[in-house]
């Protein structure tokens, strides 16, 4: 009976210590798949990851709060269009620090090669939009402790407004643009 209960406590820690060594850190080393969320791409030396993306309803509670901080006088979509939210987060993996990619370093392409850029956010009326960070080393984007690092989406907010026909012509995809306008690096999204 004694030797039933030690095979059973090592068999228990055995299998305790192999769950705890996965998924300890993330391997941003490898491009996107289909599998689009939680993918990570380097662009310079940032990893970037796609949190989440999907179509936003101006009309529901939650996404209401995302389309806070537009432009004046932004118009909504209209029928053929619709709001579509790329949440994104950062990490400077580097031992210097790194400013991340501004908001127009981001776009979306079809596969008709239409391209939608993302709207203006003003960041002092929407704690999700994302805005360039400088980020030290190891530090990350969204930052630890605010709305968008706890919010439901676990990024910042890219906003674009898409035409429909984009259903179309899947898969979308995010590209991230580094110096002179090169695309460093490419998400599939969801749509």
């Amino acid at each position: 009976m004694r030797a039933r209960r030690v095979t059973i406590l090592i068999s228990s820690l055995v299998l305790a210590l192999s769950v705890a060594g996965c998924g300890d850190k993330p391997n941003p080393r490898h491009n996107a798949d289909a599998e689009n969320d939680a993918t990570y791409v380097f662009a310079g030396p940032i990893s970037y990851q796609l949190e989440i993306s999907r179509e936003l309803n101006g009309y529901s509670a939650e996404d209401s709060e995302y389309l806070q901080g537009l432009p004046s006088g932004t118009a909504g979509p209209t029928p053929d269009e619709e709001w579509y939210g790329v949440f994104m987060w950062a990490w400077n993996q580097t031992k210097q620090a790194h400013y991340t990619a501004a908001a127009s370093d981001f776009d979306v392409v079809d596969t008709e090669g239409n391209m939608y850029h993302p709207y203006p956010i003003d960041t002092a009326d929407n704690p999700f939009a994302w805005s360039s960070q400088l980020l030290p080393p190891d530090g990350t984007q969204p930052e630890p402790d605010t709305a968008s690092f706890f919010g439901p989406t676990g990024g910042q907010l890219l906003l674009f407004k898409i035409n429909t026909t984009a259903y179309a012509n899947r898969p979308l995809t995010l590209q991230i643009r580094g110096a002179q306008n090169q695309v460093e690096a490419t998400i599939p999204l969801d749509l």
